[in-house]
């Protein structure tokens, strides 16, 4: 059955959507306008314009027609491993414009100004302090020692034992409750931080703070949430954890209704932007492609430029 192919102007913006939606051991497929997921339980119609990003686990199938009325939507996907703890691959998101991954690699690309905004982001970590003159060192350690506060505060706070973060890709089920919950949780804003960035067209890869990943942006501006959002979900569950709970499970569920009932995805837009010099107002949308020149700047694309008089 063919569908209507969703015009731009009719596509939600990113800030509008829900987080994220994480799906395993399922059958996706697409009726009109809607992903259908169908598992053991039954099917479930989702709305593909209002997904932020789709997690596809462990023994999910998709269909092609599922990928094309997402990618439509300007909904992202990635694949990811069991308890969503891996990243394999992600598919492309609406955006068609290159110009906030122009600013982003300006400035990452050089020193000074890479240097101004890894500042920035410090920044927003400790509001009533200035850190504009400290160095990156300085900076890491005064990090340092406020998350090492932050955990000891909420194992004090949640009566839950605290020996550290531990963090083992290989073996998710070794770790204790609170470093399984950590894990999860913090998958999960990754998954929601790649949504926003990968939407509004900036690269994933390029980090002022983490270098060398191919998620090192998304690090950079996930880690400016974890104290208020992850750590403490981490401990909650931690502090409730019986024995043969789903603590993965339990972690996505709480992570992403607190996504929804702080807004983070608007807030991560609008940082982000911020970050980058991006006025607030300048919305993400559509602009046709062009052919860069370096004396005439952006041309025309689709015109054919060779001398009419030439065979």
């Amino acid at each position: 059955m063919a569908y209507n192919k969703t015009k731009l102007f009719e596509v939600p913006k990113i800030s509008d959507r829900v987080t994220f939606i994480y799906v395993e051991h399922a059958k996706i497929n697409c009726v009109d306008g809607a992903v259908t997921v169908a598992e053991s339980r039954g099917i479930v119609r989702i709305p593909a314009a209002i997904i932020g990003i789709l997690l596809l686990g462990p023994g999910t199938d998709i269909s092609h027609r599922a990928m094309v009325l997402l990618g439509e939507s300007g909904a992202s996907v990635a694949w990811v491993g069991e308890y969503g703890i891996r990243n394999y691959a992600h598919g492309r998101s609406l955006s068609h414009s290159s110009r906030f991954l122009e600013v982003q690699a300006n400035l990452v690309s050089n020193t000074r100004t890479r240097l101004r905004v890894a500042r920035e982001m410090y920044q927003m970590r400790f509001p009533n302090e200035d850190v504009s003159a400290l160095t990156m060192q300085q900076l890491r350690a005064k990090e340092g020692a406020r998350i090492r506060k932050l955990y000891r505060n909420m194992s004090e706070e949640y009566h839950v034992q605290w020996d550290g973060r531990t963090y083992d890709p290989d073996n998710y089920e070794g770790g204790d409750p609170v470093n399984q919950a950590l894990s999860s949780a913090n998958v999960a804003l990754y998954g929601l931080t790649y949504s926003a960035v990968a939407a509004m067209g900036m690269s994933a890869g390029l980090g002022f703070v983490h270098t060398g990943h191919d998620l090192s942006f998304v690090y950079d501006v996930a880690d400016l949430y974890k104290a208020e959002i992850t750590v403490p979900i981490a401990f909650q569950i931690a502090s409730a954890y019986q024995s043969g709970d789903d603590v993965g499970r339990i972690s996505r569920q709480k992570t992403r209704d607190a996504f929804t009932d702080g807004k983070l995805f608007a807030r991560i837009v609008h940082d982000v932007q911020m970050l980058m010099g991006i006025r607030e107002e300048e919305q993400i949308e559509a602009v046709p492609l062009s052919l860069w020149d370096n004396k005439e700047g952006n041309i025309r694309y689709g015109v054919n430029y060779s001398n009419k008089d030439e065979d």
